[in-house]
């Protein structure tokens, strides 16, 4: 029988399986689509492939496509058991049981653990904890609190604008927050500790040859491109390798208390549930 023999075969048989799958009703055997070796693939492995809203022309390919990956993927199973040695078929069972294991019981725990794990932070704790590990809050990137403004070259107010921008009084700062729409892009916050690759990428005239401009405190830039002026003002900067600041490293610690709070609930639990399988006589060890 030639390949496009069987090819047609199978496309018949697809059709006829697909037209009768709204009169299907269970029985107690199950129905064999294909088979390869001593591996069998059933009609209700392949039920959920068909939607309502496909034609049946679709249908018959979700399905052949899935039936031909389904052989070919057994077929290399089939393969490797035969090529393999039994030690390592042995070891990779192993592997497939630990791994199985660990998906139910972390999945157990994890689901045991949301409901009881305290997600509260109180800021002692953060302060105490970023005091003991000071060594360990070092930056690996530049910091910089800054403000910047993004506006027309021609603004007519650019001016008075620039003056305001550095001074930045309280005065300046309400005026600031009246007209702030009409700029292209703004931040008036530089009392926060913010990346210099964030900078970059929100300011486009900035590049390599201006970023030592950047890294000066109490510094103003005036950077432009050919229809835009940013005007920058650095309040503060700090290297890397310097020490990271507390307001910085806060969420870093909070994720380390609340993954150290974690671990001692999985180890409660683990001591609870072998304590409650001996009281119960579920578990036993025998001398």
């Amino acid at each position: 029988m030639g390949k496009h023999t069987l090819k047609f075969l199978l496309v018949i048989c697809l059709s006829t399986f697909l037209q009768s799958c709204n009169y299907y009703e269970e029985t107690e055997e199950r129905e064999v689509v294909a088979r390869v070796n001593e591996n069998y693939l059933y009609k209700e492995d392949i039920q959920a492939l068909i939607g309502q809203n496909v034609t049946k022309e679709d249908s018959i390919l979700i399905v052949s496509n899935f039936i031909t990956r389904w052989a070919t993927q057994q077929l290399l199973i089939d393969r490797a058991k035969f090529n393999l040695s039994s030690e390592v078929q042995k070891e990779f069972d192993e592997l497939v049981k630990n791994y199985k294991n660990e998906l139910y019981t972390k999945a157990y725990a994890d689901a045991l653990v949301a409901k009881k794990l305290d997600t509260s932070f109180n800021q002692n704790e953060i302060d105490s904890y970023y005091e003991e590990h000071l060594e360990n809050f070092r930056l690996n990137e530049d910091l910089v609190k800054l403000r910047f403004i993004n506006l027309d070259k021609n603004s007519l107010d650019f001016k008075d604008i620039k003056r305001k921008f550095i001074r930045f009084n309280e005065e300046d700062k309400a005026d600031f927050d009246k007209i702030g729409l009409q700029f292209k892009a703004y931040s008036f916050n530089d009392s926060v500790w913010i990346s210099t690759s964030s900078v970059f990428n929100r300011i486009g005239p900035l590049s390599d040859s201006n970023k030592s401009q950047l890294l000066k405190k109490s510094n103003f830039l005036e950077l432009e491109d050919s229809l835009e002026v940013y005007l920058v003002y650095v309040n503060d900067v700090l290297l890397r390798n310097d020490q990271a600041p507390l307001e910085y490293a806060n969420p870093t610690i909070k994720q380390i208390i609340l993954n150290k709070r974690k671990a001692e609930l999985v180890k409660e639990l683990e001591k609870d549930i072998t304590r409650d399988a001996i009281e119960n006589k579920q578990f036993e060890i025998y001398n």
